[in-house]
């Protein structure tokens, strides 16, 4: 039997961000979150005695030169050197803006592919590793004409930057279908670039193996590398565990409390439930909605604020939670037939909040607020030309619905 591990997507030293990270405590823990990856990446090729480490690409996160990082990274390469486990690596976008991938001497159990692209036999196997290198920030055209044609009666492996056919806030790269991998004839495709994990094709494999350490919502859930274990010219792939820091989202039913102490301790029961679940070291930080149905409900709408702080510090009571962002996806309580005079003037603020002069206007006071904010800040919040009214919007209806939770809670 014969084990390789198959990372990519590693993205050094990419920050994690996250309104959590205010807490300084969470900050100082999970800075080197990318590195605690690699770390956890380098431990697995060790425990295991694998033959091979392939990394397809994306090593290093972009154009900031580190010393450290190079440091880092050389340490850890040298601890599979010492092992006698080779590194076979190929350089995608994010590792060709890097200025340190051209300047770092990496140890010599380490094997770069080019751009023109090669195979290496691996040890005394029956094993031959392929791999081309993005040439420079850009591939817009396919790579596969620069892979030379399998080694016949071996097992061979091919590794692979590329979006495949596109994916969603993936620049389209090295493009190809799974359908022209298969019938190039390699017994694995180890692929890089999309952050998600998926098995494209088991016959022949085709693994994206996606990110192994998530760096905010987006990229939410557990990250893995693989694991492929050949038998004579057989292969199976095991998911290995790498991130340290997890991303969820997450809802708590408040269905049947009847006091603000049945809330507390629906929230704490099912906190802590979670923190029961979660694997070796993993801190994780949580965007948590209040669902369901509670006599509660207005008091807790008009009492955002001060139920934001106490589902925080519950979070925190367990040493392994953090709440980036608390919404409300409450049930609103059924209404009588004659409405009161406070449930007219909410449906009144509704029909005013989507009148075409109201929303101009608190469009250009939304525009004017954000012009104060730095440009990093503007353009997190408009990434796109619809995201100005879909702000506004999102404003205006959490605007009048805590005004509307207020009279509520207060009447009530």
């Amino acid at each position: 039997m014969i084990k390789i591990l198959h990372t990519a997507d590693i993205h050094l030293d990419s920050p994690l961000t996250s309104l959590a990270l205010r807490d300084e405590q969470l900050r100082a823990n999970i800075q080197s979150a990318t590195r605690s990856a690699f770390v956890r990446i380098i431990d697995t090729a060790l425990s295991e005695d694998v033959a091979a480490l392939l990394i397809s690409g994306d090593l290093y996160d972009g154009a900031q030169r580190s010393a450290k990082t190079a440091a880092f990274l050389t340490a850890q390469l040298e601890r599979l050197q010492v092992a006698g486990i080779p590194v076979f690596y190929i350089k995608g976008n994010h590792d060709a803006e890097n200025p340190i991938t051209g300047e770092v001497t990496l140890p010599d159990n380490v094997h770069v592919f080019d751009g023109r692209g090669g195979k290496v036999q691996l040890a005394d196997t029956d094993i031959w590793i392929h791999g081309v290198s993005f040439s420079g920030k850009h591939a817009p055209d396919s790579l596969l004409n620069k892979f030379a044609a399998p080694v016949s009666g071996a097992v061979n492996i091919a590794i692979l930057h590329t979006s495949l056919g596109g994916a969603v806030g993936h620049d389209n790269y090295a493009p190809c279908s799974v359908a022209e991998l298969a019938a190039m004839g390699f017994d694995y495709w180890a692929l890089g670039h999309v952050h998600k994990r998926q098995v494209h094709s088991e016959a022949p494999w085709v693994v994206m193996p996606g990110i192994p350490q998530g760096r905010d919502i987006g990229e939410a859930g557990r990250k893995s590398a693989t694991l492929l274990s050949i038998d004579e010219e057989e292969i199976t792939v095991t998911e290995i565990p790498t991130s340290v820091v997890l991303f969820l989202s997450h809802a708590v039913d408040l269905s049947g409390a009847e006091s603000d102490d049945d809330i507390r301790q629906k929230i704490r029961a099912d906190l802590h439930e979670m923190t029961s679940e979660l694997g070796r070291a993993e801190r994780t930080i949580l965007r948590l909605s209040l669902a369901g149905h509670t006599t509660r409900h207005w008091h807790v709408l008009r009492d955002r604020d001060v139920w934001f702080e106490t589902v925080t510090q519950i979070a925190e009571e367990t040493g392994r939670l953090w709440v980036e962002k608390l919404s409300f996806a409450l049930e609103a309580p059924r209404v009588a037939s004659d409405k009161s005079a406070t449930e007219e003037l909410g449906q009144l603020m509704a029909k005013i909040a989507a009148e075409d002069g109201f929303v101009a206007q608190a469009q250009a006071e939304v525009e004017e607020v954000l012009s104060q904010l730095p440009s990093a800040c503007r353009t997190a919040l408009l990434s796109d030309p619809a995201a100005l009214a879909t702000l506004t919007d999102e404003l205006a209806k959490a605007g009048s619905e805590h005004l509307f939770a207020s009279m509520k809670g207060a009447s009530e």
